[in-house]
């Protein structure tokens, strides 16, 4: 997270996506595309065959990161993105992939 930033701009956001989102390289999509914006966070698989995202940034980043999310990888198809506000976490300056 750039350092000259102020915290009053970051904002934290929850997305939920929804269709064939597992096993076709969309966490590594993700955190691509999260280190590019310069964007915190995680992404993982989650049982149901979804994959969350958790994220903070700036609004704008936070856009970015949503509107690539709609496109995903090329072997994907997302179905949905559900988006929630989230509390940033505190120290939290890298983005990861969590999860086997």
């Amino acid at each position: 997270m750039p350092s000259n930033i102020s915290k009053t701009e970051l904002a934290a956001r929850r997305f939920l996506v929804r269709g064939r989102v597992q096993g076709v390289g969309f966490r590594w999509f993700v955190e691509r595309e999260a280190h590019i914006l310069q964007v915190a966070g995680w992404v993982r698989n989650n049982p149901d065959g979804t994959v969350e995202v958790f994220a903070h940034g700036t609004r704008e980043q936070l856009a970015g990161l949503h509107s690539r999310l709609r496109e995903g990888p090329r072997a994907a198809r997302v179905d949905d993105v559900h988006v929630t506000d989230a509390e940033p976490i505190a120290g939290l300056t890298a983005f990861q992939i969590r999860g086997a």
